[in-house]
């Protein structure tokens, strides 16, 4: 596979943060995704967070799994730690890593298939352990990987490529960690720069499990059944000598909106997204009232956008444990293994 770097050239003008990066040592290298897609403003956005907040690159690890949405770590933060896991796996790797060296920012981009489907478990416990990492899953409803068939947040009765229409109630990934105990919870929309680079600042700079639904349109798998401009229809009235994938560029979808305002946002394919802002009177401290006020805009078939949960007096996973300070990675043989007259008492409280 070839990879195309980004130039250097003329970067040493460019305005330095506080601790003396550019905005370009946030970056990484050029995405390969479809233009247009919503996970490349996710990747932007990450970037601009990172370099106000004046984070040292190499002081973050960044996590993923498998996904498109997997794939744009990549894209940002080229000069990072990185680990690319399995399907899935992302949660526990990223624990692991985190109970290991506590000094650095740990940052995990996900996607639906990969948290809502063979990772919901994973999910699951990474949100109810308290282990500090921000998670952020780039939603998009399908699995652009193999071809755009529904994932498990799909809405119910929205349509695939293929015009079936889905049956399955959706996975609510952010009731979900409301409920598991997330102690900074989040939805955002990949083409609201204004709300989401923020709601990435607080998260990253929060000590707890934080996490970020960020929707985030595929501009590939909307060519459904009945237009004449679909693969299929194509296919289907050409004689063609062989089969080649074709994937026609689009603008990605931005949109700007007021706290507490409605917007209708119109996707590729004609669709329409209700995306509700928080009001300035939300009170995002209640839990129990950011899961009432998520399930009374559903009901309305709007989605709700902002800071929904945060505690700020949160612990993580580390304080739960009553691990030393020191990173585990720095303890030396003496301090794993203190002898046996440690084990037999430690065992005795265990019976």
């Amino acid at each position: 596979m070839t990879y195309i770097a980004k130039p250097r050239l003329g970067s040493e003008a460019l305005p330095r943060n506080a601790a003396g990066f550019t905005r370009r040592d946030y970056e990484g290298r050029v995405s390969t995704l479809c233009a247009g897609c919503g996970h490349d403003s996710i990747s932007a956005a990450i970037v601009q967070a990172c370099y106000e907040l004046d984070i040292e690159p190499h002081r973050v690890a960044k996590m993923s799994g498998i996904g498109c949405s997997s794939k744009t770590p990549d894209y940002f933060l080229g000069a990072s730690h990185g680990f690319n896991s399995v399907h899935g796996r992302m949660p526990s790797v990223a624990t692991g890593a985190a109970l290991a060296n506590r000094d650095l920012t740990y940052l995990g981009v996900s996607g639906d298939g990969d948290s809502a489907s063979i990772g919901i478990g994973q999910f699951a416990h990474a949100m109810r352990r308290g282990v500090n990492l921000t998670y952020i899953v780039e939603n998009n409803g399908v699995y652009g990987l193999t071809k755009g068939q529904f994932s498990a947040t799909a809405d119910k009765g929205s349509k695939s490529k293929k015009g079936v229409l889905n049956a399955d109630s959706p996975i609510d990934l952010v009731a979900l960690a409301l409920q598991l105990g997330a102690t900074y919870v989040a939805r955002s929309f990949s083409g609201d720069k204004e709300q989401l680079v923020p709601l990435i600042k607080g998260a990253l700079r929060h000590k707890g499990p934080a996490f970020i639904d960020v929707l985030s349109p595929c501009v590939t798998f909307n060519n459904h059944a009945g237009s004449t401009k679909s693969y299929d229809y194509v296919r289907e009235h050409n004689e063609a000598v062989n089969r080649v994938e074709v994937v026609l560029q689009r603008h990605a979808i931005e949109t700007s909106y007021a706290p507490g305002e409605l917007r209708r946002v119109v996707q590729h394919d004609g669709s329409m997204l209700l995306l509700r802002k928080l009001g300035q009177d939300y009170d995002p401290t209640d839990r129990i009232g950011a899961m009432n006020h998520l399930h009374e805009h559903a009901a309305l078939g709007e989605i709700v956008t902002g800071l929904l949960y945060v505690d700020e007096h949160a612990d993580d996973l580390h304080k739960h444990l009553n691990t030393v300070e020191a990173p585990l990675n720095t303890l030396t043989d003496e301090a794993l293994c203190p002898g046996n007259e440690v084990l037999q008492a430690l065992n005795a409280t265990l019976r």
